[in-house]
């Protein structure tokens, strides 16, 4: 995806699931983990700067995903909440370069297209509010992607506060992007079972 903006995407994957027994990362659909099918939507759209955050069972993930072009970066401490990833992944990406977005993944979406990461940036560069969010029913959340005005307010996140954190913020302006079945993501037994019957 060309443009002219520096753009960084930062793809969350530290976290473990005490409910399934496995890495949810390595969790397949249709032929791919749910990882490598993130990973591959990424890497179909050009961007520069890629920083893939790890934590959990991190050597097991690593041996069977192939994150070549990816940065990646190990969180320690990703037991302490999704904001520890947050603030990791945005750190190494902005010591690659001066940046002025930073678009944020989850590795859990079996439904992700490149076609949502593509609507969200277009909206991000053409209406610059401080950030775009994916939308999802009543919710809002990842993939979104953030101004660099936002840095210092993603940076100051604690524990398992998520980016949607900042829509609460005073004067925090931000559009969000329709993506259909985002909400689905696999936490459970029950949504792998569920996600086994959509593979058809």
């Amino acid at each position: 995806m060309s443009t002219e903006a520096n753009i960084a995407v930062v793809v969350l994957a530290a976290g473990g699931s005490t409910r399934l027994g496995h890495p949810k990362q390595l969790v397949e659909f249709k032929g791919k983990t749910l990882l490598e099918h993130t990973l591959g939507q990424v890497g179909m759209l050009g961007f520069q700067h890629r920083v893939l955050v790890l934590g959990s069972r991190h050597e097991e993930i690593q041996e069977k995903i192939d994150a070549s072009g990816f940065k990646v970066v190990i969180n320690g401490d990703w037991e302490q909440g999704m904001a520890s990833s947050i603030k990791l992944g945005l750190k190494a990406a902005m010591a690659e370069e001066a940046l002025d977005h930073a678009l944020f993944l989850v590795s859990d979406q079996p439904f992700l297209e490149r076609v949502n990461l593509i609507k969200l940036v277009h909206t991000q560069l053409t209406q610059r509010p401080k950030a775009t969010y994916s939308q999802y029913g009543e919710n809002i959340g990842v993939p979104a992607i953030f101004g660099k005005i936002a840095f210092p307010l993603l940076l100051q996140l604690d524990g398992d506060e998520g980016a949607k954190k900042l829509i609460h913020s005073k004067d925090f302006d931000y559009c969000t992007e329709a993506f259909q079945k985002g909400g689905f993501d696999v936490d459970t037994e029950e949504d792998l079972q569920q996600l086994k019957t959509m593979e058809l």
